[in-house]
């Protein structure tokens, strides 16, 4: 039991940073027609928290490889 949670948390630690760092690197929506530009700014705090939780979930898969 040990060992499937062990590897369930590293890989879901891989795609939670994978998808954070994919997140944050994409380039926001813009639309444009004509001359009219429309671009969408936001911040990028799901991103940071997407990074934050996978490296928790892969620390915790570390962890219990010490156990």
């Amino acid at each position: 039991m040990n060992n499937t949670l062990k590897i369930v948390l590293l890989i879901v630690g891989v795609v939670l940073v994978g998808y954070g760092l994919y997140t944050l690197v994409t380039p926001e929506v813009a639309f444009e027609a004509g001359p009219l530009k429309v671009e969408a700014q936001g911040d990028h705090t799901q991103s940071y928290a997407m990074i934050g939780l996978g490296i928790l979930s892969l620390i915790g898969g570390i962890a219990f490889n010490k156990r």
